[in-house]
Protein backbone atom coordinates (compact mmCIF):
# COMPACT_ATOMS: atom_id res chain seq x y z
CA UNK A 1 0.00 0.00 0.00
CA UNK A 2 2.97 2.00 0.62
CA UNK A 3 4.62 1.76 -3.03
CA UNK A 4 1.06 2.52 -4.38
CA UNK A 5 0.96 5.57 -2.34
CA UNK A 6 4.52 6.50 -3.50
CA UNK A 7 3.79 6.19 -6.92
CA UNK A 8 0.48 8.15 -6.47
CA UNK A 9 2.54 10.89 -5.02
CA UNK A 10 5.68 10.93 -7.82
CA UNK A 11 2.98 10.78 -10.45
CA UNK A 12 1.30 13.62 -9.45
CA UNK A 13 4.45 15.75 -8.25
CA UNK A 14 5.74 15.01 -12.47
CA UNK A 15 2.60 16.20 -13.64
CA UNK A 16 2.60 19.54 -11.79
CA UNK A 17 6.34 20.13 -13.31
CA UNK A 18 5.01 19.18 -16.54
CA UNK A 19 2.16 21.71 -16.32
CA UNK A 20 4.70 24.39 -14.41
CA UNK A 21 7.51 24.27 -17.73
CA UNK A 22 5.83 22.97 -20.70
CA UNK A 23 7.98 25.34 -22.30
CA UNK A 24 11.19 23.06 -21.01
CA UNK A 25 9.46 20.25 -21.78
CA UNK A 26 9.51 20.72 -25.06
CA UNK A 27 12.97 21.67 -25.68
CA UNK A 28 14.60 18.37 -24.04
CA UNK A 29 11.16 16.22 -24.80
CA UNK A 30 8.40 13.87 -22.72
CA UNK A 31 10.38 11.10 -22.13
CA UNK A 32 13.25 12.95 -21.22
CA UNK A 33 11.50 15.04 -19.05
CA UNK A 34 9.48 12.60 -16.99
CA UNK A 35 12.86 11.09 -16.13
CA UNK A 36 14.09 14.36 -15.22
CA UNK A 37 11.67 15.52 -13.15
CA UNK A 38 12.24 12.21 -10.85
CA UNK A 39 15.24 13.16 -10.47
CA UNK A 40 14.47 17.04 -9.26
CA UNK A 41 11.76 15.09 -7.31
CA UNK A 42 14.50 13.17 -5.25
CA UNK A 43 16.76 16.02 -4.75
CA UNK A 44 13.42 18.46 -3.60
CA UNK A 45 10.85 17.47 -1.97
CA UNK A 46 7.51 19.25 -2.19
CA UNK A 47 7.29 22.24 0.76
CA UNK A 48 3.57 22.83 0.43
CA UNK A 49 0.72 20.35 0.09
CA UNK A 50 -0.43 22.51 -2.72
CA UNK A 51 1.06 20.92 -6.32
CA UNK A 52 -0.03 24.10 -7.81
CA UNK A 53 3.22 25.26 -5.88
CA UNK A 54 5.82 22.85 -6.60
CA UNK A 55 8.91 23.08 -8.70
CA UNK A 56 10.02 26.82 -7.36
CA UNK A 57 13.82 24.46 -7.16
CA UNK A 58 13.63 23.69 -10.49
CA UNK A 59 15.66 26.78 -12.12
CA UNK A 60 18.65 25.96 -9.75
CA UNK A 61 18.25 22.24 -10.13
CA UNK A 62 18.40 22.45 -14.06
CA UNK A 63 21.73 24.69 -13.31
CA UNK A 64 23.39 21.71 -11.90
CA UNK A 65 21.87 18.96 -13.80
CA UNK A 66 24.92 17.59 -16.06
CA UNK A 67 22.62 16.10 -18.75
CA UNK A 68 21.00 19.27 -19.78
CA UNK A 69 24.53 21.50 -19.59
CA UNK A 70 24.65 21.50 -23.24
CA UNK A 71 20.97 23.74 -23.11
CA UNK A 72 22.67 26.60 -20.87
CA UNK A 73 19.44 28.69 -22.12
CA UNK A 74 17.35 26.03 -20.09
CA UNK A 75 17.63 27.12 -16.03
CA UNK A 76 16.32 31.03 -17.39
CA UNK A 77 13.53 29.26 -19.76
CA UNK A 78 12.30 27.99 -16.36
CA UNK A 79 12.18 31.07 -14.30
CA UNK A 80 10.33 32.79 -17.07
CA UNK A 81 7.82 29.94 -16.53
CA UNK A 82 7.98 30.05 -12.68
CA UNK A 83 7.58 33.41 -12.97
CA UNK A 84 4.45 33.01 -15.29
CA UNK A 85 2.91 30.44 -12.86
CA UNK A 86 3.55 33.09 -9.88
CA UNK A 87 1.90 35.68 -11.53
CA UNK A 88 -1.13 33.79 -12.87
CA UNK A 89 -1.30 32.75 -8.21
CA UNK A 90 -0.54 36.10 -7.16
CA UNK A 91 -3.07 38.19 -5.51
CA UNK A 92 -5.81 40.41 -7.15
CA UNK A 93 -5.07 44.10 -6.34
CA UNK A 94 -7.30 46.31 -8.01
CA UNK A 95 -5.82 49.06 -10.39
CA UNK A 96 -5.69 52.38 -10.44
CA UNK A 97 -8.05 54.36 -12.95
CA UNK A 98 -6.05 55.73 -16.09
CA UNK A 99 -7.69 58.60 -15.66
CA UNK A 100 -5.69 59.29 -12.65
CA UNK A 101 -2.45 59.33 -14.42
CA UNK A 102 -3.69 61.57 -17.63
CA UNK A 103 -4.26 64.06 -14.90
CA UNK A 104 -0.50 64.12 -13.85
CA UNK A 105 1.18 66.90 -14.73
CA UNK A 106 4.36 66.58 -16.59
CA UNK A 107 6.30 67.71 -13.93
CA UNK A 108 4.36 65.86 -11.56
CA UNK A 109 4.92 63.21 -13.22
CA UNK A 110 8.52 63.16 -12.87
CA UNK A 111 8.02 63.16 -8.74
CA UNK A 112 5.55 60.24 -8.99
CA UNK A 113 5.93 56.82 -7.16
CA UNK A 114 3.99 53.48 -8.55
CA UNK A 115 2.57 50.75 -5.91
CA UNK A 116 3.08 48.08 -8.36
CA UNK A 117 0.77 45.06 -8.63
CA UNK A 118 1.94 41.51 -6.80
CA UNK A 119 1.58 39.81 -10.10
CA UNK A 120 4.09 42.14 -11.29
CA UNK A 121 7.36 40.01 -12.16
CA UNK A 122 10.61 40.64 -14.14
CA UNK A 123 13.00 38.37 -15.87
CA UNK A 124 16.33 39.49 -16.82
CA UNK A 125 19.00 36.68 -18.85
CA UNK A 126 21.61 36.48 -21.07
CA UNK A 127 19.61 34.51 -23.70
CA UNK A 128 16.85 35.35 -26.00
CA UNK A 129 14.23 33.49 -23.28
CA UNK A 130 11.04 35.20 -24.62
CA UNK A 131 11.95 34.21 -28.17
CA UNK A 132 12.17 30.73 -26.86
CA UNK A 133 9.20 30.94 -25.27
CA UNK A 134 7.04 32.77 -28.18
CA UNK A 135 8.92 30.04 -30.31
CA UNK A 136 7.57 27.29 -28.28
CA UNK A 137 3.53 28.47 -26.81
CA UNK A 138 3.25 30.65 -30.06
CA UNK A 139 4.69 29.07 -32.83
CA UNK A 140 6.60 32.10 -33.73
CA UNK A 141 10.26 31.95 -35.44
CA UNK A 142 12.49 31.02 -32.99
CA UNK A 143 15.46 33.52 -31.97
CA UNK A 144 18.04 34.45 -34.55
CA UNK A 145 20.75 35.26 -32.15
CA UNK A 146 21.56 34.70 -28.70
CA UNK A 147 21.01 37.98 -27.15
CA UNK A 148 20.18 38.73 -23.78
CA UNK A 149 16.49 39.66 -23.05
CA UNK A 150 14.54 41.23 -20.07
CA UNK A 151 10.88 40.11 -20.01
CA UNK A 152 8.03 42.16 -17.95
CA UNK A 153 5.04 40.05 -16.62
CA UNK A 154 1.74 41.78 -16.40
CA UNK A 155 -1.35 40.47 -15.84
CA UNK A 156 -4.14 42.34 -17.19
CA UNK A 157 -7.64 39.82 -16.24
CA UNK A 158 -6.38 36.04 -15.35
CA UNK A 159 -3.72 35.22 -17.29
CA UNK A 160 0.35 36.43 -17.13
CA UNK A 161 1.30 37.87 -20.02
CA UNK A 162 5.22 38.08 -20.79
CA UNK A 163 6.85 41.21 -22.51
CA UNK A 164 9.99 41.97 -23.80
CA UNK A 165 11.42 45.14 -22.98
CA UNK A 166 13.31 47.48 -24.34
CA UNK A 167 17.21 48.44 -23.70
CA UNK A 168 17.33 49.79 -20.51
CA UNK A 169 13.89 48.75 -19.72
CA UNK A 170 14.75 45.92 -16.96
CA UNK A 171 16.20 48.46 -14.83
CA UNK A 172 13.36 51.50 -14.89
CA UNK A 173 10.91 48.59 -13.43
CA UNK A 174 13.53 47.38 -11.02
CA UNK A 175 13.90 51.40 -9.76
CA UNK A 176 10.18 51.47 -9.97
CA UNK A 177 9.93 48.23 -7.84
CA UNK A 178 12.64 49.94 -5.27
CA UNK A 179 10.49 52.96 -4.96
CA UNK A 180 12.05 55.39 -7.05
CA UNK A 181 10.65 58.48 -8.79
CA UNK A 182 9.31 58.51 -12.38
CA UNK A 183 12.31 60.85 -12.93
CA UNK A 184 14.67 59.30 -11.20
CA UNK A 185 13.20 55.89 -12.82
CA UNK A 186 14.05 57.46 -15.96
CA UNK A 187 17.13 58.09 -16.18
CA UNK A 188 17.73 54.51 -16.68
CA UNK A 189 16.26 54.82 -20.34
CA UNK A 190 16.17 56.23 -23.86
CA UNK A 191 13.59 58.66 -22.91
CA UNK A 192 11.71 57.69 -26.78
CA UNK A 193 11.22 54.24 -24.82
CA UNK A 194 9.79 55.27 -22.19
CA UNK A 195 6.07 56.25 -23.27
CA UNK A 196 6.04 52.54 -24.15
CA UNK A 197 7.09 50.99 -21.11
CA UNK A 198 4.59 52.91 -18.76
CA UNK A 199 2.02 51.85 -21.31
CA UNK A 200 3.39 48.29 -20.73
CA UNK A 201 2.59 48.72 -17.17
CA UNK A 202 -0.75 50.38 -17.54
CA UNK A 203 -2.21 48.46 -20.27
CA UNK A 204 -1.14 45.56 -17.74
CA UNK A 205 -3.39 46.95 -14.74
CA UNK A 206 0.11 46.54 -12.73
CA UNK A 207 0.14 50.10 -11.23
CA UNK A 208 -2.28 50.14 -8.33
CA UNK A 209 -1.24 53.42 -6.60
CA UNK A 210 0.00 56.67 -7.30
CA UNK A 211 1.92 58.48 -4.74
CA UNK A 212 3.13 61.87 -5.65
CA UNK A 213 5.28 64.37 -3.53
CA UNK A 214 2.20 66.63 -2.17
CA UNK A 215 0.44 63.17 -1.29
Amino acid sequence: RFNVYRNNVSAGLTEALRQAFPVVRKLVGDEFFTAMAQEHLRAHLPASPLMMFYGEAMPGFLASFPPVAHLPYLPDVARLELALRTSYHAADVAPVATSSLAELAPDRLAQTRFALAPSLALVRSRWPVHTIWLANMRGAPPPATAESQAVLITRATFDPEPHLLPPGGADVIEALIDGQTIGAAADHINPAHLPTLLGLLIAGNAITDIKTEDS
